[in-house]
């Protein structure tokens, strides 16, 4: 029986905690607790590090598309209290400029996220991320699935997710906010 069930308070974990954690975990902090997950598998990274491939140079670069955005790479978020670890993260440039260039983390929320979901953080993406991104104001919310090939994207409405579409397998698709190109699903399924 936990603390918290017992009526106990329950330890509320800190940075200093999140620090504590031993490679090559990954730690969030969410409502106080200290969540850790094992480093991506190839399959995870492989879809994520492709899709930022995709979007790079027509939205950071503004190749073949309209630019003014910023996307990063799992940058570290501290957003409140919490902190977060999305596997890439985009803001409008404009948005951006205030970002401290020499920080280590980001305190500004995304304009948009993705998180590739796999075994072990499948459950924390979607039942402790989203409502903090909700909470956050963050737009557009894309989930990727490797296995299941499908690419889900969700965009924030009145404080409560919508979800716009679900796309699988070979499509070619826009998605929101980065409907100005077409995305090819089958290069996020590809090792």
């Amino acid at each position: 029986m936990s603390a918290g069930a017992m009526g106990l308070p329950r330890k509320k974990f800190t940075y200093d905690d999140l620090r504590a954690v031993p490679e090559p975990l990954v730690a969030e902090l969410i409502d106080g607790d200290l969540l850790t997950s094992p480093r991506p598998g190839v399959r995870h990274a492989s879809a994520a590090s492709a899709l930022g491939g995709v979007l790079f140079d027509p939205f950071r670069r503004g190749i073949g598309g309209p630019g003014g955005w910023t996307i990063l790479d799992e940058p570290e978020l501290h957003l409140g209290e919490d902190v977060v670890v999305p596997d890439l993260a985009g803001w409008r440039r404009e948005r951006f400029a205030a970002v401290d260039r020499d920080a280590v983390a980001v305190k500004l929320a995304p304009d948009w996220l993705c998180e590739v979901l796999s075994p072990s953080t499948a459950r924390i993406d979607r039942a402790r991320k989203l409502p903090l991104y909700a909470r956050e104001r963050v737009g557009h919310v894309w989930l990727i699935d490797p296995v299941a090939q499908t690419l889900e994207s969700f965009q924030l409405a009145n404080d409560r997710w919508t979800l716009l579409a679900t796309y699988e397998g070979a499509a070619k698709v826009r998605v929101a906010p980065f409907d100005a190109i077409e995305i090819d699903l089958v290069t996020l399924w590809t090792p």
